[in-house]
């Protein structure tokens, strides 16, 4: 079980390390240290929430449609994770990325969430990622298994948005680095591809 949950924790971790318009809007939050709890944790909530529909949700749709949507759909899942482990790696060799995140005024507790919600939810990704994605991956456990999975996944949310929030000064002049970004993005490659591969075994493609 507890394998199960740190490869739901390396699937969570790997989809959402990016960063995007949202964590980076979450590192200047932290840099300038205003809302920083309540940034944090409408993020990893929210991811929560949206992994916990996507479970839930294909896990219903499987059981209505039978056994052999399950095949397919680990299929789909091991081609769009091998694609992201492809992108990973052209990406190390011909990155120059680094971080830039601009520091204004603060605004008001309300005002920042709401610009934070809609970075998040206005992010096709975001659903193609916890509901479609670890929802499919997590069909190739059963019980309490497939409720490990889940755990370790919204539990990465967790250690990454308040990491990424807390640690904002520590981390940006890190990550300011192209070198760093390379190393990132070769893990996050490797990790795509053992998750593509295992994919595509459990659905009878390999």
């Amino acid at each position: 079980m507890f394998l199960t949950f740190l490869t739901g924790f390396f699937v969570g971790i790997s989809l959402i390390i990016a960063i995007g318009a949202q964590n980076t809007f979450i590192l200047r939050q932290g840099i300038i240290g205003k809302h920083v709890f309540y940034v944090a944790l409408f993020c990893a909530l929210s991811d929560a929430i949206l992994i916990g529909i996507g479970v839930s949700g294909i896990s219903f749709i499987l059981d209505s449609t039978g056994s052999q949507s399950i095949n397919w759909l680990f299929g789909f899942s091991a081609l769009w994770i091998g694609g992201y482990g492809i992108i990973k790696l052209i990406t190390l060799f011909k990155s120059n990325m680094a971080i830039e995140v601009e520091v204004s005024q603060p605004k008001d507790l309300l005002p920042t969430l709401a610009t934070l919600a809609v970075l998040t939810f206005a992010n096709p990704h975001v659903y193609l990622d916890t509901m479609v994605l670890i929802g499919s991956i997590s069909q190739q456990f059963e019980g309490i298994d497939k409720l490990a999975f889940s755990l370790g996944a919204i539990m990465s949310s967790f250690i990454f948005f308040f990491s990424l929030a807390f640690g904002a000064n520590l981390l940006a002049p890190i990550m300011n680095s192209p070198t760093s970004w390379r190393i990132l993005d070769g893990l996050i490659a490797l990790i795509m591809f053992t998750i593509a591969i295992k994919l595509a075994y459990s659905g009878n493609w390999l």
